[in-house]
């Protein structure tokens, strides 16, 4: 499974991490179908699948370099250095752009994942009704989710270490976008953006050597969340790739119909069109998380005018979307036949 990689491989694999890393901070859009388009799914899956009992006695042996060999160390390396990079950079960037544009940021998302399930479906077998079920099953488990009613924050540890193991999931299975399900657990702004900025005003201050936010109660607090929303995300990773190490070596027809099916009901999650619905108290204010920000319920979609010349441009970032995917996938190709 593991390839020779030249200097631009592993520089084109750092910005695959930064893409899925930005992709999994937005809800509705999943890491996983970035890693599925981009052609680097299965490998990610398998090597993920080596953090196992032999990885472990490694571990306990001080075998490092054999270690680092056998669960594609390089590969994983690389790629998780661009999801760090990606949570106190790029989904900066992409948080700015969604505040400011997020028609034509939705709009993008949304072509890019109908360019997804081009790409994983062009040289599937539709007609087989065994694959056409399974797809179905796939769209109303995707649909299904979309509707389902958003819960209140809940920071017992317990509770966000499994959020951990859900929040991660959409980096394993391509079209199930563990944002979105964050939200409708009630944790995703208390996980990914207050938890996120606690630890880096942290490293700020450890930077400056301030060591006063240790006297910060709630910045403890949200310390200790992040810990535990990230040992559920380390367990979900190596539990999930297992599973689904498995599922690909002797189901892969079903596995890939399932996952065109929940890409496909994924749509409605990402449709351009909508507006934003925030949670309020029983007086009807707006809630504020601890940054001020007001904390997101769900959004409410709705069908665009075409005299509207802001429906023209989110089309047109729909194309752009599209294209992006058919760019990502001649790349991917060319790469696997360089290797060959």
């Amino acid at each position: 499974m593991q390839q020779t990689r030249t200097f631009k491989d592993k520089f084109f694999l750092v910005l695959k991490g930064l893409a899925m890393g930005a992709a999994n901070k937005v809800p509705g859009v999943s890491g996983g179908v970035v890693a599925f388009v981009v052609g680097f799914y299965e490998e990610f899956i398998y090597s993920l699948q080596k953090v196992n009992g032999k990885a472990f006695f490694l571990l306990l042996k001080g075998r490092w370099h054999s270690l680092y060999r056998y669960i594609n160390g390089k590969f994983l390396g690389l790629l998780m250095l661009g999801m760090i990079i990606s949570y106190f950079s790029v989904s900066k960037i992409l948080d700015f752009l969604i505040e400011h544009y997020e028609l034509y940021v939705w709009a993008t998302f949304f072509g890019m994942i109908i360019g997804s399930i081009y790409y994983i479906g062009k040289d599937f077998r539709l007609k087989s009704v065994k694959n056409l079920i399974f797809i179905f099953i796939g769209i109303v488990a995707g649909v299904g989710i979309s509707l389902l009613e958003p819960a209140t924050e809940n920071d017992n540890l317990w509770f966000v270490f499994f959020c951990g193991i859900i929040g991660v999931s959409g980096m394993t299975l391509p079209g199930l976008s563990g944002s979105f399900i964050l939200i409708l657990i009630g944790n995703y702004v208390l996980l990914l953006v207050d938890s996120v900025n606690a630890l880096f005003d942290t490293i700020t201050d450890l930077v400056k050597l301030d060591f006063s936010f240790t006297e910060n109660s709630e910045r403890i607090r949200l310390l200790q969340v992040l810990s535990s929303f990230t040992a559920g995300s380390v367990v979900g990773l190596v539990t999930l790739s297992h599973l689904l190490g498995y599922v690909l070596k002797h189901y892969k027809n079903t596995t890939y119909a399932v996952i065109i099916g929940f890409i496909t009901g994924s749509l409605g999650v990402v449709w351009p069109w909508k507006e934003k619905i925030f949670k309020k108290n029983i007086s009807g204010e707006i809630l504020r998380d601890a940054n001020g920000n007001a904390v997101l319920d769900n959004y409410d979609r709705y069908i665009p005018t075409i005299q509207d010349s802001s429906t023209w441009i989110a089309i047109f970032f729909i194309i752009i979307g599209i294209l992006i995917v058919i760019g990502l996938e001649r790349y991917g190709n060319k790469n696997s036949t360089s290797h060959e």
